[in-house]
């Protein structure tokens, strides 16, 4: 568990919350600024490794997804149509 308490504030920031607009512009960018140095950029192959896991994945969901609309689709036909599509 953390040693930490709700009122240590970490890496040093004021207690006093910046005035006026421009003060929290600043404080703003500060922030931003600090979580972009907290970045990890993959590597080559961990980027391929990613974008592999995306493409099976979205090709996986586009067929179950035409498997169930074409399954509909018949149950829909045979319900309130003429009996199977390709009439």
């Amino acid at each position: 568990m953390s040693q930490t308490t709700a009122t240590d504030r970490p890496g040093g920031e004021p207690d006093e919350a910046p005035s006026g607009i421009f003060g929290r512009i600043l404080l703003f960018l500060r922030q931003v600024l600090g979580e972009l140095r907290k970045v990890h950029t993959p590597t080559r192959a961990e980027l391929v490794q990613y974008v592999l896991v995306v493409l099976v994945f979205v090709a996986f969901m586009m067929a179950l997804i035409s498997v169930l609309d074409l399954g509909f689709g018949q149950l829909a036909m045979l319900v309130f149509g003429e009996g199977t599509i390709a009439n």
